[in-house]
């Protein structure tokens, strides 16, 4: 987020928690995107996903007028988010993940057919092997490397120590890339 962006964001917080609701309509649009796609890859469904944002922006609207800085905004409604979404899969005692190319683009519009079609069995595979990963080490790699949370940001998210989040992801990118490889017949020499 720019310089600019972010002062349009502070600025529309101050005015939502003071109970102006444009402001935090502004907010919604802002942020509404990245928390459906985040509930929906820790859901795996479309419909829950919607439900769960709307709570999500339901309890931050509740919410936002006693909340204070701690964390950025966004890493806040990721956690509002990450709380609906687990509440959800503890109900359904499953765990599952969404296919990253249901609906989401998954590349450059501008593509050939042919890339576009390579694209999308690329994120197949990637997909299968995601759903493979323990939720834990699915959950720390989707906030680092798609919400781009840094290590501190996501150790508050999720309630362990920093050190964790470091040592979860280490073993997330490793059994990731040895499921990637196994599916793809890669053999890593060296």
């Amino acid at each position: 987020m720019d310089d600019a962006s972010a002062a349009d964001e502070a600025g529309w917080i101050a005015r939502a928690q003071r109970g102006d609701p444009s402001a935090f309509a502004a907010l919604v649009r802002l942020h509404q995107q990245r928390v459906f796609r985040f509930i929906l890859r820790l859901t795996g469904s479309r419909e829950e996903a919607m439900e769960l944002t709307q709570d999500s922006f339901l309890k931050a609207w509740q919410a936002l007028p006693g909340w204070r800085p701690r964390a950025r905004f966004a890493t806040w409604l990721l956690q509002i988010a990450r709380n609906a979404a687990l509440d959800t899969l503890r109900r359904r005692q499953l765990v599952e993940f969404a296919p990253l190319d249901d609906g989401l683009p998954l590349s450059d519009p501008a593509p050939g057919p042919d890339e576009l079609w390579a694209g999308r069995q690329r994120g197949v595979v990637l997909d299968r092997a995601l759903r493979r990963l323990p939720f834990e080490q699915r959950e720390v790699l989707l906030l680092r490397e798609v919400e781009e949370l840094s290590y501190t940001e996501i150790a508050a998210l999720i309630g362990v120590a920093e050190g964790t989040v470091k040592s979860r992801l280490a073993r997330a990118r490793a059994a990731l890339l040895a499921l990637l490889r196994h599916t793809t017949g890669e053999r890593h020499e060296g």
